[in-house]
């Protein structure tokens, strides 16, 4: 009788590269934050700024065995693709280890999977989101693009980190600039501003709209950050605006997609103003 040795996780490296591409490619929305890194980096995880795990159902032929699950472990814990028994596996590798990451994040079903095998040895955790739709763009906007949002320039960078701050806060639940006094925030806040990917309308000096992208591949660009000033409040700004930043988005030859909250139901309105559609559901736990 043959015996099959038990299916777990591994870790990937560059010899894996074309078999990791092709599971990415067959989901590029949910893919992207992770498919975004690994096309700067490789696998290498010093480059890659963590690790991505590898499943397969038939362990006995090693690397030449076909990958049917996907995670990536670093400062985000991000489940790709995978059924229970990837699921599985990932939860047990990444129960051996001290949780590192400060979310976990990802397509739904393979979050709350993973969250109901590491709840006990990774909780408590500080807030669950299990509803948060995933929304794509991949035609022209169904409003006029804001004309006053631009790309925030690097001498803007005192201006802008304020509303990037709030935007912070209000989203997350915690103020950015602990425990370090705000370096390592402003450090990354002007990386994406360096990067031109950082946008805004300033009136009088003042930051009314604020949009980043935070993760872009070679076809999908994750928008993040999206804000208003409390002031500027339903008054209908936030459609056009990110209006605006799909538009920068698809001149660079990417589809626009985000992720927003089930229960932000003004954003959703204006996101769907905009012509957003659903493709999928993420949740989130944040630690």
């Amino acid at each position: 009788m043959r015996v099959l040795k038990h299916a777990s996780a591994h870790l990937l490296d560059d010899r894996h590269a074309r078999s990791v591409r092709a599971v990415l490619a067959t989901d590029p929305v949910m893919s992207c934050m992770v498919a975004a890194r690994i096309e700067n980096g490789g696998l290498d995880p010093w480059r890659l700024g963590g690790e991505l795990w590898g499943f397969t159902s038939d362990p006995e032929r090693g690397r030449d065995a076909q990958l049917t699950g996907l995670c990536f472990s670093g400062a985000n814990f991000v489940p790709l693709c995978g059924g229970r028994s990837a699921m599985r596996a990932f939860a047990d590798r990444a129960a051996c280890r001290a949780r590192c990451c400060s979310s976990m994040v990802g397509p739904a079903d393979q979050v709350l999977a993973l969250w109901s095998r590491l709840g006990e040895c990774w909780g408590p955790a500080r807030e669950e989101r299990p509803d948060q739709p995933l929304l794509v763009l991949a035609g022209p906007p169904m409003v006029p693009a804001d004309p006053l949002v631009r790309a925030v320039r690097p001498n803007e960078l005192d201006r802008y980190l304020p509303a990037a701050v709030a935007m912070f806060t209000e989203e997350v639940g915690i103020d950015p600039r602990l425990p370090d006094g705000g370096a390592g925030y402003r450090t990354r806040v002007a990386e994406l501003i360096a990067a031109g990917r950082a946008f805004a309308r300033f009136e009088s000096g003042e930051v009314v709209f604020k949009a980043e992208i935070g993760a872009m591949s070679s076809t999908v660009g994750q928008i993040q950050g999206v804000w208003v000033h409390p002031d500027r409040r339903g008054q209908g700004l936030a459609a056009a605006a990110t209006a605006a930043v799909v538009l920068r988005l698809q001149r660079l030859g990417r589809v626009a997609s985000l992720y927003v909250n089930a229960y932000n139901q003004p954003a959703r309105a204006a996101y769907r103003r905009v012509g957003f559609t659903q493709v999928g559901c993420f949740a989130t736990v944040l630690f």
